[in-house]
């Protein structure tokens, strides 16, 4: 593996590390399982592209791209809540609603520029020679990307991952747990349950949306299928981090996650990279495939290894 693959499969692994944070919150911290996700990450994408795309500060697009992606998770939470709809069916609405929405944005960029007459959906909007929040620290001749991109990258995840651990540290955030634990317990000390799983849905999708802010400006353009799988590499980045990394702190759990998704994209680059696996035949193509071995073994090697060490004080 070459510096500059590692460098960009590191960057990869970061922008995913937002998503897995905000998968944990749902997953985790609410017990809602949400699919939303594939959903949101292509909508914030959508969003900061077409702003990007039509002139506006690349800082206030990502911002634009957040917020789309907290509205979609309110959405959710609202269905849930006031409409009394499954938590999964809830959810699976939404991405599907979604998809259209965010084809829609997608196309209308070039209409709102003046390049086609009709406003049409759009599978994708490319981003090529248009500024982002990277451009202003990069080289004419991005000889420091590779570099530049990822320390950017990960000065995001640490400011969201020390605002997300202060925030469940406060009364909103404690009741945040506490509803996702017990709901019933809950409500019965007055905490406004429905209240704080909107909350909860909307800083999930929230962040999810800020990495497909960030991803869409690292690739230089956005596409609608950006967003297929999202929710099983934020689940495996969980899995993977929680086996690996094993923590009873909140912190270090939440820290688990973002280093369970650097190892998942790492591990995904070294399976790609393979000489043997590409001899029989594995390719790109077969990415959701090493995804899934993926999240099996991190599910049984924990537990098989535990039954392979003796316990202390028994017999080796």
């Amino acid at each position: 593996m070459s510096f500059e693959f590692f460098l960009g499969s590191l960057e990869i692994g970061l922008i995913y590390a937002l998503v897995s944070l905000g998968v944990f919150i749902s997953f985790r911290l609410l017990d809602f399982p949400d699919l939303t996700a594939d959903g949101s990450f292509p909508l914030g994408g959508a969003i900061c592209g077409l702003c990007i795309y039509i002139g506006v500060n690349p800082w206030l697009a990502t911002l634009y791209g957040t917020l789309g992606g907290c509205f979609a998770g309110m959405i959710t939470g609202w269905l849930y809540v006031r409409l009394h709809i499954l938590q999964l069916l809830a959810s699976i609405i939404v991405m599907i609603g979604l998809y259209s929405i965010n084809l829609r944005i997608l196309g209308a960029a070039p209409y709102i520029m003046g390049e086609t007459p009709n406003m049409a959906g759009s599978p994708n909007l490319p981003l090529l020679n248009l500024k982002t929040i990277f451009t202003p620290f990069l080289n004419e001749d991005f000889s420091n990307q590779y570099i530049v991109q990822p320390l950017i990258i990960l000065l995001f995840v640490i400011l969201f991952w020390l605002l997300l651990n202060m925030f469940l540290s406060t009364r909103k955030g404690l009741a945040l747990r506490a509803t996702g634990t017990n709901p019933r317990m809950a409500s019965a000390q007055g905490i406004k349950t429905g209240g704080v799983t909107i909350l909860g849905m909307a800083i999930s999708n929230g962040l999810i949306a800020l990495g497909g802010c960030l991803f869409v400006q690292t690739q230089g353009g956005a596409d609608i299928t950006i967003g297929v799988g999202t929710i099983v590499i934020g689940l495996a980045s969980i899995i993977i981090g929680e086996s690996v990394f094993p923590a009873k702190k909140l912190a270090f759990i939440t820290l688990s996650v973002i280093v369970g998704s650097i190892l998942y994209r790492l591990f995904i680059a070294i399976a790609l990279g393979n000489e043997f696996l590409q001899m029989i035949g594995i390719g790109t193509e077969d990415l959701n495939l090493i995804t899934a071995v993926l999240v099996v073994l991190a599910l049984v090697l924990p537990k098989q290894i535990k039954k392979w060490i003796p316990k202390r004080g028994g017999k080796i």
